[in-house]
């Protein structure tokens, strides 16, 4: 009987023909590395489409004697090597810190491809949506006199005020998409929910794809480093403006066209990647390291999702949480 690969193995098999970003021109301290950062791609993609939150998880389900887990085993070997425990806790943990150019990398590759903008102007959205920390929450009376009345609460998140929740504790996912027919994440990070929104921007800006000319932001992204940050690179700023509404001022109503784009593509991928990975509610994990790589790994399997969409003709909005549940 002839058995068709599962789409799990299908997608781990993807990672290695996805561009990586270069390596630092000065290799840092420390024993040079044995194993290829693809390789922990290909675990912590694993780790998200199986719910596995811990390094022990991910073990015992590899190990586990079924067909599917061997092939996966297989496919994490390197020249006849498989890591260790401490190796894998290790890399793992280190993770986050290389999955923001690793998003801004492929995101470049897959506007590259798909040529989202063949139709439509080259603009791209930036925003940030909020994530619930998982646990109890740290009341503001208690953080500052250093009191964690329960354990179960996650002390590296913090609060912030949302427009439409009010007052949450937890996290900022930040994000730039495509403004086009199909929603491309295209730089992303992850930090505790207090964070300025216009002091993460210039980051997730630089790592835009070169052809990218307007740059749609709320309110938040009226700053003086956002509008430097995209007068170097040659684009333009467009934004909610300071002062009481209706505007009138020049240009209003090419603003209200390009803030409605703004608000069409930024807002509804966020809906969409929330109702995927199941972000309505508290996140999975506790602590930054934990959740910058459960966030951006889902950002990162988003993306791979787009990827194998786009090569076999099928709809690249449509039947995303269907197909990722599949796997």
């Amino acid at each position: 009987m002839i058995t068709s690969e599962s789409l799990l193995i299908t997608l781990v098999k993807l990672v290695d023909s996805i561009p990586v970003p270069p390596p630092p021109a000065k290799r840092p301290r420390g024993h040079p590395r044995v194993y290829s950062d693809r390789l922990f791609l290909k675990a912590l993609l694993i780790m998200l489409v199986r719910h596995l939150r811990k390094v022990h998880e991910l073990l015992a389900v590899l190990a586990e004697p079924t067909s599917e887990m061997q092939t996966l085993r297989a496919l994490l070997v390197e020249e006849g090597r498989y890591p260790t425990r401490r190796t894998w806790e290790r890399r793992l943990k280190a993770m986050p810190a290389t999955l923001p150019a690793q998003i801004g990398c492929l995101g470049r590759y897959l506007v590259a491809l798909i040529q989202p903008w063949a139709a439509h102007g080259r603009a791209a959205a930036i925003d940030s949506t909020i994530l619930l920390a998982n646990g109890g929450v740290w009341h503001k009376k208690d953080r500052d006199q250093g009191v964690v009345p329960h354990t179960s609460i996650d002390t590296e998140a913090h609060w912030t005020k949302s427009g439409w929740h009010g007052w949450c504790y937890g996290w900022k996912l930040h994000l730039v998409a495509t403004v086009a027919a199909v929603w491309i994440p295209l730089a992303a990070d992850l930090t505790p929910a207090n964070a300025a929104d216009n002091e993460a921007a210039p980051a997730l800006l630089r790592e835009l794809p070169p052809e990218t000319r307007f740059v749609l932001g709320d309110l938040h992204y009226n700053a003086p480093n956002v509008q430097e940050c995209c007068d170097e690179t040659d684009r333009i700023l467009l934004t909610t403006q300071y002062g009481s509404y209706p505007h009138t001022g020049d240009g209003v109503e090419v603003r209200r066209v390009f803030h409605k784009l703004r608000s069409t593509a930024i807002e509804n991928f966020n809906e969409q990647f929330k109702g995927i990975f199941d972000g309505h509610g508290q996140v999975p994990t506790k602590g930054l390291r934990n959740t910058r790589r459960f966030a951006l790994g889902a950002i990162l399997l988003y993306q791979l999702a787009l990827l194998y969409r786009f090569q076999h003709g099928l709809p690249l909005r449509v039947g995303l949480k269907a197909f990722l549940k599949a796997a």
